[in-house]
């Protein structure tokens, strides 16, 4: 039980940090109650795991950082982003390396705290956080001086604040998570998960030797990788219940949810009559001016970034595969 609890720790610190830097909130806040069940199911937190149950309690309290009347701690004086500086400086302490990155959450955090206070009007309150936050240490001293110039104006948008706001913060931490789950791509449970998936569903791997249209950081991105496998399953089902359509796994149809589970379409591309749109996709005449944004989109992003053309260029129901033979095309014409 005790191995099980661990592995789906390490799973539910996955998708907290997921949804966290997706800003999906519901979901997010679905993984909290789980992560948190199971942290609070440990008698005392294994040494390889510190990493993992910091992480998770840090996300939580920044989540909820503005939230004043949440307490996370027995101190009633302590607010939800004092009490996440407390998870990230034991964060700082399991780790040997990004200072930098370090240095600027940690201040970050510590102008948050302040920031906040002074939003919601409580100037005895933020004037008392700043004795509790800073140390006589000359290192901290410019910015302690800094904060108590700021609460004396009682001025909540003061450049200071606002060049250290809460979405930068929140920018920073993304940053700290995509490091984290780069680190961490050998998740048991995901690796496992994915191999059912495979063993249960892919008959065909000539789909998987099909070229599909997704930049190098989307390759070595985990969760597009997993996001394929499942896209190539529901394409799977929904060919074989189209039996009586002409469409084959060469189809437009086809390429089209490719697109559109990977992340590189729209919804709004996909009409109610999805077999008619993509007949009418394959007989399309390209305009002169989808060929200009066609070729402005290379010379911005490059030839084979295909799904990022698409999604800044303005196309008429278009694909990226679209997208690429047209540039072929093009190139043999001119």
């Amino acid at each position: 039980e005790a191995v099980a609890a661990e592995w789906m720790l390490e799973f539910s610190c996955s998708c907290l940090c997921r949804h966290f830097a997706e800003q999906s909130g519901a979901e997010f806040w679905r993984w909290r109650d789980v992560a948190q069940a199971l942290i609070n199911g440990l008698s005392q937190i294994p040494p390889h795991q510190k990493k993992t149950v910091y992480l998770c309690q840090l996300l939580i309290r920044i989540a909820q950082g503005k939230s004043l009347g949440l307490k996370f701690e027995n101190d009633q004086r302590i607010s939800p982003l004092e009490s996440a500086l407390s998870f990230w400086t034991l964060l700082e302490r399991e780790e040997n390396k990004l200072e930098k990155l370090h240095e600027d959450i940690r201040r970050l955090i510590q102008i948050q705290i302040i920031a906040v206070h002074m939003e919601n009007r409580y100037f005895k309150e933020a004037a008392e956080v700043l004795e509790r936050l800073f140390t006589d240490s000359e290192s901290d001293k410019p910015l302690r001086v800094k904060l108590a110039t700021v609460i004396k104006t009682k001025d909540p948008y003061v450049p200071l604040l606002q060049s250290f706001s809460y979405s930068l913060l929140i920018s920073k931490i993304k940053s700290y998570i995509k490091l984290s789950m780069k680190e961490n791509e050998t998740n048991f449970l995901i690796q496992e998960a994915t191999k059912h998936v495979l063993s249960q569903g892919l008959g065909a791997t000539a789909l998987l030797n099909r070229a599909v249209e997704v930049n190098e950081d989307d390759k070595s991105d985990l969760e597009s990788k997993q996001r394929f496998v499942l896209s190539i399953i529901l394409l799977r089902d929904l060919l074989g219940k189209m039996q009586n359509c002409c469409l084959d796994v060469d189809s437009s149809l086809f390429w089209i949810y490719i697109d559109y589970l990977l992340g590189l379409n729209n919804m709004q591309n996909l009409g109610k009559n999805r077999v008619s749109l993509a007949c009418s996709r394959r007989r399309q005449r390209w305009t002169h001016k989808e060929d200009l944004e066609l070729k402005s989109g290379v010379r911005e992003f490059g030839v084979g970034n295909w799904a990022k053309i698409l999604a800044h260029g303005n196309f008429n129901n278009r694909t990226s595969v679209m997208l690429k033979d047209r540039w072929r095309t093009l190139s043999k014409i001119e």
